[in-house]
């Protein structure tokens, strides 16, 4: 069924009673054109535009879990693209244009709320490098406005304009920028998909990878072998780990990055913020919450759950930034498994096994990319070419190292993320 407000409407009047189940649970056939490992965000995505963009309906997403309940479901919900360098900046511009139309695209509220980013600048050197990154944003056609002391007091009177130690010199505005509700995009995505004929096969974990004669044919699950023409592994901080079952070794490392969330309050921050000075970021939920958080843990794990040091860490940040965070109660945090490749961006590509795609690598950038990750995956696994927007994303870069840099221009130390 559609949504509108007649129906929303009329269900309230009996009662909330008529409303259909979002999706099938339907049990999985002998054979499919296309096999996606992994229903989170961007393999839901996957499915709904290979269906919608190329035809491809014959199509099932295993999930070991529930949909969902991955990384999806495990960050702080911020979409932007405020990206600096090639490769990555027209990326992330296709994708926030994406979500600018998705709700319309699914007929589904993904709660999308763009409020602006703010990034904050602590130097005369920083303010020059947002000035040269703004500049860079208005020459592909996103917004990009710089703000002084004076517009940011007026923004956000909250700051600590008076440290000695962080002197705030300015900011650098996406006002396009936001954050939208984790959980409805992915159920969002799994509706339309499952609406266009994709089978959405949850508690079905991926033992093995059936190959040969260097082709894939299909994957051993805990409900069976199920034969494929192609496969599709797109399963976040666990790539490793699953692209090694077909023998394929992959330049990532898994590391667990923490998230905060406080007692409800009343509307304060009306922005997403961005901590110059030290990795933090923050901004208030639809239901009061303060949402926040910083660096990796910086030791490889799988365990979804963080460390204490760095939750020291990150106070400290949200405290020297913003004192009056330090009244407000934290209720919960959570850790997302982070898949960190050597330059901070993803990779998206065939491996040598004919038939066997893979997705990974996104670092920071895993939610706000789901849009066009899927777009560019599914254009990929559909053509056999990869999408102009995700051309840099290949294999290839790690043997020639041509564009192998990160977003700080640190280079291949993702240590240094």
């Amino acid at each position: 069924m559609r949504f509108s407000a007649l129906r929303i409407f009329k269900e309230g009047l009996t009662g909330n009673m008529n409303w259909e189940p979002h999706w099938r649970n339907p049990s999985p056939k002998s054979k499919y054109d296309v096999i996606i490992v992994g229903g989170g965000g961007h393999g839901l995505s996957t499915a709904y535009y290979l269906a919608k963009n190329h035809g491809i309906r014959n199509v099932a997403v295993l999930e070991k879990g529930h949909l969902g309940s991955g990384n999806i479901g495990r960050n702080t919900t911020i979409v932007r693209s405020n990206y600096l360098l090639p490769g990555n900046s027209e990326f992330y511009s296709h994708s926030l244009k994406l979500w600018e139309g998705l709700e319309a695209d699914l007929n589904y509220n993904v709660m999308m709320s763009q409020r602006g980013l703010i990034m904050l600048c602590h130097s005369d050197g920083q303010r020059d490098a947002f000035v040269r990154r703004a500049n860079a944003m208005r020459s592909r056609g996103d917004d990009a406005q710089m703000l002084s002391v004076q517009d940011l007091r007026k923004l956000l009177p909250y700051l600590n304009y008076n440290s000695a130690r962080f002197p705030i010199y300015g900011g650098l505005l996406q006002k396009r920028a936001g954050t939208a509700r984790h959980d409805a995009v992915a159920w969002g995505y799994a509706r339309a998909a499952d609406q266009r004929g994709v089978d959405l096969i949850q508690n079905c974990e991926v033992t093995g990878f059936n190959i040969n004669s260097g082709r894939i044919t299909g994957v051993e699950t805990t409900r069976g072998i199920i034969e494929a023409n192609k496969v599709a592994i797109v399963v976040a901080g666990r790539s490793s780990q699953v692209a090694q079952l077909a023998g394929i070794r992959l330049p990532i490392e898994s590391h667990i990055l923490q998230a905060f969330v406080t007692e409800g309050l009343k509307p304060i921050i009306n922005n997403v913020v961005s901590f110059g000075m030290g990795h933090f970021y923050i901004s208030q939920s639809d239901k009061g919450g303060l949402v926040f958080g910083g660096d990796l843990d910086g030791y490889a794990s799988y365990a979804q759950r963080g460390n204490l040091p760095l939750l020291e860490h990150v106070f400290e940040a949200g405290m020297a930034l913003m004192p009056m965070i330090g009244k407000a109660k934290v209720l919960r945090s959570w850790g997302g498994i982070m898949d960190m490749s050597p330059d901070g961006s993803p990779i998206i590509d065939k491996t040598s096994v004919g038939g066997l795609f893979i997705n990974c690598g996104w670092c920071y950038g895993g939610f706000k990319a789901v849009p066009a990750s899927g777009y560019a995956y599914a254009h990929l696994i559909a053509t056999d070419n990869h999408f102009h927007t995700a051309k840099n994303f290949r294999f290839e870069r790690f043997q020639t190292g041509y564009h192998l840099m990160d977003e700080e221009g640190t280079g291949s130390q993702h240590n240094l993320h």
